[in-house]
């Protein structure tokens, strides 16, 4: 209804005006469903690409990958209606998967080699995908030489591009120690990479 119709309707002896008023107060909207791109399902739909490749970068196998990631998705389920959706969602999707990875780990008791396979699709060319599918498994088989704590911390700054105030806050560590693990986890990762290319030129 617009302006003009609603005061059209309302001109007239003033009980027609209340009795209109006290019916406009009765009417009740229908309930909004909440939006899926703001639902919890929607939102880990959304991000579920990024979740694959946040456990592969933190050691999960690909026969794994799927039970963690039903993991992750329980504790977002259950913190949801806590959660600041107005902050960046990703550092804090990242915090969540890196402590499902170090309770999975805690459980197996023992740090697991990571085997990283790759899944051909058919829609993509292989000859143009060759270069980075072998960058991606070399950084890949990189990551698994840096011990999990400090993995978290490189792939957080280095690779998804978070602050180390963003850092510190979703793994609760101190901004001194975000940065002790950084400048320690790139040495090693540098490391691991300088030998897997020294073996990979010795073939």
């Amino acid at each position: 209804m617009s302006r003009f119709d609603f005061v059209e309707q309302t001109k007239g002896p003033p009980d027609k005006y209340k009795r209109y008023m006290a019916y406009l107060r009765l009417v009740r909207s229908a309930p909004v469903e909440p939006e899926l791109e703001t639902s919890c399902i929607g939102v880990y739909e959304r991000e579920l690409d990024y979740l694959f490749e946040t456990l592969h970068r933190l050691g999960a196998s690909p026969r794994e990958t799927e039970d963690l990631a039903h993991e992750v998705f329980l504790v977002l389920h259950r913190n949801w209606p806590e959660l600041d959706l107005t902050r960046p969602f990703r550092p804090y999707l990242f915090a969540v998967a890196f402590r499902v990875v170090c309770a999975h780990r805690r459980r197996r008791g023992r740090e697991v080699p990571y085997a990283y396979l790759e899944i051909e699709d058919p829609t993509v060319d292989p000859e143009e995908s060759l270069r980075s599918h072998e960058s991606n498994r070399l950084l890949m088989a990189a990551l698994d030489a840096v011990p999990l704590a400090r993995r978290g911390v490189v792939v957080m700054h280095d690779l998804d591009g978070c602050s180390v105030v963003e850092i510190a806050a979703q793994l609760s560590l101190t901004r001194f120690g975000v940065y002790a693990r950084l400048r320690k986890g790139r040495r090693e990762l540098a490391s691991a990479l300088r030998r897997l290319l020294r073996a990979g030129l010795r073939r």
